[in-house]
């Protein structure tokens, strides 16, 4: 694992393990972490569910086994700021955001409880627009606990594509992942999985903690640190769809001839429907074949074989979707100051010899 931030742990694997298998095992799984993980004791841990409910409740993990179908959801967990780095290189951003590559990703199955059971058994209002996450640690700015929270839009929450897991690939969730209770929201970006979950709030608005209304947002490239107005970025949500070339690694040498490039590619709207490679700036495109397919909400797994003379190469790798959407082409389309959601065509170098 490259280590970002160790007094918190912030941390991710190195490319070439990340896709190795088609689930990522826990100690290839990417952390990111706002606070250290409290300490909690599963016998007196409760989770609160209020807000605009007819029946708020405080559950016990007794409580959510006994009372509630326990399912399973393959889902990607991606970092808004995965694939920062290429975003740094073409134009400065906030100097605070962490410089992640193309590893702050992850494909889970995750084990757990349906948020929709949950919030069904203590009946929505009309007043509830937005589910609301609390975390349960300490997380702190200019000296402040101001705690880590999140939202997501009831609709999104009415689905079975959000869970209140306990588990990551039959094991049970460590400290780092958010032991004992947390958010896993498919197609979402993991700002919206809170970990170490404490309260879920029905209300009218989104989350008003700092990480939804000012951390986690999307500003076009034309708005500035300085004259950006924070009521008006966007609210980050679903993942958009990517692609990234894990092997060969950029900026490496590699044998002429026959070379194996793998990576992945994802999409939190219409399903990855075909990744294409190029060596020749984009002017034609390799069909590359796809090794793993995940569930609706995980990942593909793809390689394909290039031959490549000795020299400098340019390897590109884009993604489409279902719809006939294509990825954006250049990091002019994405970039913004705070880093998030590149999802530009991903392009390599590499020195053949």
């Amino acid at each position: 694992m490259k280590v970002y931030t160790q007094d918190v742990y912030n941390a991710a694997p190195e490319p070439g393990t990340l896709i190795e298998t088609g689930v990522t095992p826990d100690e290839r799984f990417f952390v990111r972490s706002h606070g250290e993980p409290p300490t909690i004791d599963p016998a007196r841990f409760r989770l609160v569910v209020d807000g605009a409910v007819n029946d708020p409740m405080s559950l016990s993990l007794t409580d959510l086994e006994a009372r509630f179908e326990r399912v399973t959801l393959e889902a990607v967990l991606q970092c808004a700021g995965n694939r920062r780095e290429e975003l740094i290189r073409h134009k400065p951003i906030d100097p605070n955001e962490l410089p992640w590559g193309i590893t702050a990703t992850g494909n889970g199955i995750w084990e757990g409880y349906r948020l929709k059971d949950v919030l069904d058994s203590v009946g929505l209002t009309a007043e509830a627009k937005h589910i609301a996450f609390t975390g349960l640690e300490a997380v702190y700015k200019d000296g402040e606990d101001i705690g880590y929270g999140g939202s997501i839009p009831v609709d999104k929450a009415l689905t079975p594509d959000v869970i209140l897991a306990t588990h990551l690939n039959g094991a049970p969730l460590t400290a780092d992942r958010g032991y004992p209770l947390r958010v896993i929201v498919g197609g979402y970006y993991g700002a919206r999985s809170v970990k170490w979950l404490g309260r879920i709030t029905a209300q009218a608005g989104p989350s008003l903690n700092y990480y939804q209304q000012r951390a986690y947002k999307l500003f076009p490239p034309e708005v500035t640190m300085e004259s950006a107005d924070w009521s008006e970025g966007e609210m980050l949500g679903q993942m958009l769809l990517t692609t990234a070339i894990c092997e060969p690694i950029d900026n490496t040498t590699q044998r002429a001839g026959e070379l194996i490039v793998a990576g992945y590619a994802l999409s939190g709207g219409a399903p990855v429907a075909k990744v294409e490679v190029s060596v020749d700036g984009g002017q034609t495109w390799q069909q590359a074949d796809i090794t793993y397919h995940g569930d609706r909400w995980g990942w593909q797994l793809w390689r394909t074989k290039l031959v490549l003379p000795a020299g400098e190469h340019e390897i590109i790798a884009r993604a489409t979707d279902a719809d006939g959407t294509v990825q954006p082409q250049s990091l002019d389309q994405v970039w913004n100051f705070k880093g998030y959601a590149n999802n530009a065509w991903h392009r390599i170098q590499v020195r053949c010899h």
